[in-house]
């Protein structure tokens, strides 16, 4: 690709350029052979690179061979990102890039290269050249633009079943910046690097594996790991005992990447019961209490945990219930010693009845009680006369 060009002073017709007066003329003309030449390009024009790698920013420049005699020739080539009233700092004497910077020329053909890249490197870059002709200087003049970032690798999963017999899992390396063509991503499998590929496919994915990518050379910059859901933690709130009438939350808990989905069941229902990380129940009652089972997954597996919900009985039950324990304490036994007063009194009555009945009856009969007498206050004459 070749930018637009310019020269620091107007250029002049050199070489190749003659003067001809025709023939039959009074006044002649000029005939212009332009066999200038003079040009500056970049290979792109845009690039993107990681902080602490090292980049290269290629350009060619073209000059005639011959410029007025005598021959032209190159004085110097360097690449500048600052100028000032027509100055230009080369970045080699640049005190910010000492040590990190090359110029490499060969053949007309100019590379700077920058090592340990910073994000401040972020610029852009033009590259110039000067002759033996003091009226001759070329600079590019769009330039390059470098953006210095970090990687910010990510890795993207994209899972197939549809044969359930041959499921598959495509692993896909992303980055900010798109790496060189002679570049590719190093693969790990529980830490262990297991290949350089621009993606990954994978026959089956273990719950208990994990995977990130790095890119070739700069291992150092790598994407975040991939791992399915560990064991859940799961907990209560508030705690302590639960009431009925008052309110709790379930919350579960994974340590996965990508973060973990949530769903909640409860002890012997198919359905799920609720979804999310949280799991709020108001106004429980004794029918809330059994066992909850909170299942993590992610796109490479699940895991579960389960908690037992023990509800106890409310504020106002447990006074409904003093009061009935206050009645069966208290009032039984008053009741109990009113009846057992009653039934002595009847039977105590009873008892008087029956002694005045037995009296009444003794009373009508009379002669009963005056036999004896009677047989004693008989006349002896009577008796005798009986005998």
């Amino acid at each position: 690709m070749s930018d637009n060009i310019f020269t620091d002073r107007p250029l002049r017709f050199g070489y190749g350029a003659s003067l001809r007066r025709p023939s039959g003329t009074a006044s002649g003309y000029i005939v212009v052979r332009n066999q200038i030449g003079w040009s500056v390009s970049y290979t792109s024009t845009e690039i993107c690179a990681f902080r602490g790698s090292t980049v290269d920013i290629n350009s060619t420049y073209t000059y005639p061979s011959k410029f007025n005699h005598p021959f032209a020739t190159v004085n110097k080539t360097f690449w500048f990102i600052k100028e000032s009233n027509g100055t230009y700092v080369d970045l080699l004497t640049d005190p910010e890039y000492s040590g990190r910077v090359e110029n490499l020329c060969e053949n007309n053909k100019c590379t700077l290269r920058i090592s340990n890249l910073r994000e401040s490197d972020s610029a852009v870059y033009k590259f110039r050249f000067t002759t033996n002709q003091p009226t001759r200087s070329l600079t590019g003049s769009a330039g390059v633009t470098l953006s210095v970032t970090d990687p910010q690798l990510q890795v993207h999963v994209r899972r197939s079943t549809a044969n359930p017999s041959s499921t598959w899992t495509e692993l896909t390396c992303h980055s900010r910046c798109q790496i060189p063509d002679h570049l590719s991503y190093v693969w790990y499998n529980n830490n262990k690097p297991v290949g350089r590929k621009k993606y990954s496919h994978l026959r089956h994915f273990n719950a208990e594996d994990s995977y990130h990518c790095a890119i070739e050379g700069q291992e150092r910059f790598h994407s975040p790991t991939l791992y399915a859901p560990k064991v859940p933690s799961v907990s209560v709130s508030p705690s302590g005992e639960i009431m009925e009438g008052s309110w709790v939350t379930l919350t579960c808990s994974s340590d996965a990447n990508p973060a973990a989905s949530y769903t909640w069941y409860k002890e012997d229902e198919d359905s799920p019961t609720a979804s999310g990380q949280n799991f709020t129940i108001t106004n429980i009652t004794a029918e809330h209490g059994g066992k909850y089972q909170c299942e993590a997954q992610n796109t490479h597996g699940r895991s579960k945990a389960t908690l037992h919900l023990t509800v106890g009985a409310g504020k106002s039950v447990i006074i409904i219930n003093t009061i009935r324990l206050t009645l069966v304490v208290v009032l039984v036994p008053v009741l109990v010693w009113t009846l057992w007063t009653r039934m002595k009194k009847t039977l105590s009555l009873k008892s008087e009845v029956n002694e005045a009945v037995e009296m009444i009856e003794l009373d009508n009969w009379p002669e009963y009680d005056d036999i004896d007498a009677a047989a004693q206050t008989e006349d002896p004459e009577e008796q005798e006369d009986r005998v």
